[in-house]
């Protein structure tokens, strides 16, 4: 039962997780951490030599996640302990070189051995040297990584799961808000027909001052009023998207950007809505007050809606 109350619902693209794996002395140490991306980004720092174990680990990745900027770390503890592996080779290649740019520009001072343990390939990562080139060592500690990264992506969905479980609840009520102040819309817009008429009335005395007007161009003029002022197509969209919303949030998967493309809509809705607002008469002025109110939680929904995945 809780498995699947885990896999139900949005997920965000915000975690962090770490995990440790353990085998024949040796230690293994993976980091996740991941923000919102478009798409799935994986950036992996790794000792040397686990270059063997990349396309794999990029992989596990993939089968689990779908977006996000996912920052890889790898920390290896070969057994026997913390040890250095000097290349002799490289660093007295360096010694030489050195020691050659000294003589020939008259320095005085003497090479300075820290410095030298930086450059690259003089000390590798604790037995991720040659001992990985032996195919043994490699399966045993590919092992090892499928292990530590399997509990580090499982701790890392569970991670994303709440995050995505806490940003449905806000979005759920900023849903409730914007549906509350639809229906006040629609109460307002209701109201605002005779304003309509008012308005007519009142541009046509202006215009004509006493001069009759033919019934019909005056029949048509009040139907073209009505049409341009008329919200109630809008407002049944709108409807409509937040409840798809609604659906999108309790949904798995990868629904970002469904949500966003969603947005956009109703981002478009309330637009017109204030396009079409009846002048200044007092249900306009609190139809435009409500739509503008719309637009701010729309606002605030995309806010959200861009750490889903």
């Amino acid at each position: 039962m809780k498995a699947a109350m885990a896999a139900t619902g949005i997920r965000s693209m915000t975690g962090f997780a770490q995990a440790r794996a353990e085998r024949d002395g040796s230690a293994l140490r993976i980091n996740l951490r991941s923000v919102n991306h478009r798409f799935l980004d994986l950036h992996l720092r790794m000792p040397e030599g686990f270059e063997v174990f990349e396309s794999r680990i990029r992989q596990a990745i993939r089968n689990r996640l779908r977006r996000g900027h996912v920052d890889v770390n790898v920390y290896y503890e070969a057994a026997g302990g913390a040890t250095v592996e000097v290349n002799r080779e490289v660093a007295e290649a360096y010694m030489k070189a050195a020691e050659q740019l000294r003589r020939e520009f008259e320095i005085q001072s003497e090479p300075d051995l820290i410095a030298l343990f930086r450059l690259p390939g003089v000390v590798a990562a604790p037995g991720s040297g040659s001992d990985l080139q032996n195919e043994d060592v490699q399966e045993k500690l590919g092992e090892l990584v499928d292990a530590c990264l399997e509990q580090a992506l499982k701790r890392l969905d569970s991670m994303r799961g709440s995050e995505g479980q806490a940003l449905a609840a806000e979005m759920h009520e900023i849903l409730k808000r914007i549906s509350s102040r639809t229906i006040e819309i629609e109460r307002f817009a209701e109201a605002a027909r005779p304003a309509f008429a008012r308005r007519l009335a009142t541009r046509l005395e202006e215009v004509l001052k006493g001069v009759q007007l033919d019934p019909a161009r005056l029949a048509q003029e009040a139907a073209l009023l009505a049409e341009r002022s008329d919200v109630s197509e809008e407002l049944a969209r709108l409807h409509s998207h937040l409840e798809q919303f609604r659906k999108l949030l309790d949904t798995a998967g990868e629904t970002g950007k469904k949500l966003d493309f969603l947005l956009q809509e109703m981002q478009r809705e309330a637009n017109t809505l204030l396009s079409k607002t009846p002048g200044v008469e007092s249900e306009g002025l609190a139809i435009t007050e409500l739509a503008l109110e719309v637009k701010s939680d729309i606002e605030k929904l995309r806010e959200q809606a861009q750490n889903v995945e």
